[in-house]
């Protein structure tokens, strides 16, 4: 085995064998017991194995970090090796356990910001490929996925070469921001050989503002409200999952799912000098509640049909024109995860915050572009401005022991 695993299998065996999930009396108050579970880092282990990645689904946690990755991998059989060596890991810490002892005078197998042991606390580690990564390297160009391409440039947006694109993504979420900083150290320490970072994001996602189930963004709006229904799998497979057979796809896609990242400033100070009534007709919703325009209820579907010219909604809000709930658009809804990020004070004294936007989909092209195409010159154009992000495939899941991250394309 070449360096690029290196010291890996065996740890990630050891940790699945000590792999455990915390165990704490609950307190008698449900929301008392949840928040002393995200504050002890107890949040319980997620599955890891399945047939999709157990990251797309499930609500934003409150802490998450994106990272780009160039793969530096000399050859096929050690692209092989570094998928083998980010399964091992991801499995070891997404269940938690003891990190194995070291001989002595080694370093130690584990940063130990933690502490003495792993503790689960939710974490979730989704892996995407690039466009990039089916160049001419490791012989996959005729593997690439249908409609996997570099991340397309709208107006207005400011893209910073820097930030956009990679050869491999992943995603580290969790329920604090220790849980995610020790899993994203683990998995370079444990694939630096075949992997450089290239740029990465922090964001979280915050309590719902001031009861309820509804994070609030950066412009003080609640966000994701008008998302397809995870529960039901009619939707997801003719929303989000790449099924056996789709029309293009590559055999190996089945169960994936195409990522888009999108990592957008939020002008806050310009934001917050605009009228509450302006700031709402461009979104469509009330700040306090969330309620569309034109209803008394978060998750009442706004009627468009009762007003075509858009007194009440306007025409150009944001939620009309990405979400117009007709027949024809229908099919373009994304499954939206979004996170706030704070990166301090630019060159210019201004805060750098704004928002780390995620979305899974069957076709880039038919759900997220065409929704991006529809906001072109929308009126929130003047309080954001894109700069990075990237166009992936999140990989299917790992399905058993013996599977691993990219086993079917790499077959």
């Amino acid at each position: 085995m070449s360096g690029v695993a290196g010291g890996v299998v065996a740890g990630g065996a050891a940790g699945a064998a000590g792999g455990y999930a915390y165990r704490a009396p609950e307190p008698a108050d449900p929301s008392v017991a949840a928040n002393a579970a995200i504050v002890t880092g107890r949040l319980p282990a997620v599955p890891f194995h399945g047939r999709y990645q157990a990251g797309i689904l499930p609500a934003p946690q409150r802490q998450t970090a994106v990272v780009s990755f160039d793969v530096t991998a000399a050859n096929r059989g050690e692209l092989a090796e570094l998928f083998q060596a980010i399964t091992s890991r991801a499995r070891f810490l997404t269940a938690g356990g003891t990190p194995p002892p070291t001989g002595i005078g080694g370093p130690p197998a584990d940063s130990g910001v933690l502490g003495p042991e792993v503790v689960p606390d939710g974490l979730t580690v989704t892996v995407g490929v690039g466009s990039t990564l089916f160049d001419d390297r490791y012989g996959l160009a005729g593997l690439r996925p249908a409609h996997l391409t570099p991340m397309r440039t709208f107006p207005n947006d400011d893209l910073d070469p820097a930030q956009v694109g990679g050869d491999l993504v992943i995603q580290f979420s969790a329920g604090n921001a220790d849980t995610v900083l020790h899993a994203l150290r683990d998995m370079t320490r444990y694939t630096r050989a075949g992997l450089q970072p290239n740029w990465r994001i922090h964001g979280f996602s915050s309590p719902a503002r001031p009861t309820g189930t509804v994070p609030r963004n950066l412009m003080g709006f609640m966000d994701g409200i008008a998302n397809p229904d995870t529960t039901s799998a009619a939707e997801m497979d003719s929303l989000v999952w790449l099924r056996p057979g789709a029309a293009g796809e590559p055999s190996w896609t089945a169960g994936g799912s195409y990522l888009v990242v999108r990592l957008i400033r939020m002008l806050v100070e310009f934001w917050d000098r605009v009228d509450i009534r302006e700031q709402e007709n461009m979104f469509g919703r009330r700040r306090d509640t969330g309620y569309p325009l034109d209803a008394t209820g978060i998750f009442t579907p706004p009627s468009y049909s009762n007003d075509p010219t858009g007194e009440v909604v306007p025409l150009t809000s944001h939620i009309r024109l990405a979400n117009p709930r007709t027949t024809a658009t229908a099919s373009s809804r994304i499954l939206r995860r979004g996170y706030n990020y704070d990166r301090g004070i630019d060159d210019a004294g201004d805060l750098d915050m704004g928002l780390l936007f995620i979305c899974f989909q069957q076709d880039i092209q038919r759900q997220f572009e065409a929704v991006q195409t529809r906001l072109i010159g929308e009126p929130l154009v003047d309080y954001i401005s894109p700069f990075g992000g990237g166009y992936f495939l999140a990989l299917p899941g790992v399905t058993g022991p013996g599977d691993y991250y990219g086993r079917a394309l790499l077959a």
